[in-house]
């Protein structure tokens, strides 16, 4: 069976938990090489890496960097282009909440948000991209957004916010990138069963959510990465400049 992301190699951050550790499995599962990057070293992860290389006969390079930290981010760029000739996807899967009522919420949330969910992931596809434009070959970026960019839910005006300014780069640049053959497309889940919706939502929240939703529940991470999956393949060849909700049908 011809696995989609054979012979590929995927830059992926935030994958030692949640959905971006679903991405991981899936990648892994589809035979691309992957440069694994989280935030610390945690030696648990690092193993369950040397398990996915064993299990799939596939190369595992984990980068450890801050997102918040511009030169620890810079450091990881040079390491990135030693472990690897050439990058074909990008996701930018890495990002945190923040939860205040507008008038709540302090221009240090506001400024931490976005250093993490935007301009880290502004500076990090600006610096991969001569790497990536080397190749000379059909590449795919994704950015995961969130439902919340376009619902404008309370009290996540920062969060949404930053998610929204993701949303609109990723439209510019799929214009500015796509005469060198590379693709750059959004994802916006909904409600995901992750360790970051539980900690961010009240039930009461979740329950209103659910019932909002067509399919009344919360997404697995899988299905998300399943979604992921498709953009960075070639299956998804013809698609430029989209949003793809992933919500189970999430209505005003």
């Amino acid at each position: 069976m011809n696995k989609l992301l054979k012979n590929k190699t995927a830059v992926i951050t935030g994958c030692n938990k949640g959905i971006g550790k679903a991405i991981l499995i899936k990648f892994a599962e589809e035979s691309a090489d992957i440069i694994a990057c989280t935030r610390k070293r945690d030696e648990e992860f690092v193993k369950f890496c040397k398990n996915l290389q064993k299990q799939f006969k596939i190369k595992v390079h984990n980068i450890f960097f801050d997102l918040e930290n511009t030169n620890e981010l810079k450091s990881a760029i040079i390491e990135i282009k030693k472990k690897t000739k050439k990058i074909d996807i990008i996701v930018n899967n890495a990002g945190i909440i923040q939860t205040s009522l507008f008038q709540m919420t302090k221009l240090q949330d506001i400024k931490k948000i976005f250093e993490v969910n935007f301009f880290s992931i502004y500076l990090l596809t600006q610096y991969l991209l001569k790497h990536m434009i080397k190749n000379k070959s059909p590449s795919s970026i994704i950015n995961i957004s969130s439902s919340a960019a376009i619902e404008a839910n309370r009290g996540r005006s920062s969060y949404a916010s930053s998610k929204a300014a993701l949303i609109t780069f990723s439209k510019v640049i799929s214009k500015e990138l796509a005469d060198f053959n590379i693709r750059v497309n959004v994802v916006a889940p909904g409600l995901t069963n992750t360790e970051m919706m539980n900690s961010s939502m009240s039930k009461e929240s979740l329950k209103e959510t659910v019932d909002r939703t067509l399919l009344k529940r919360v997404a697995n991470p899988v299905e998300i990465a399943n979604t992921v999956l498709f953009l960075a393949s070639d299956l998804s060849s013809y698609i430029n400049g989209q949003v793809l909700r992933v919500d189970g049908g999430l209505q005003n």
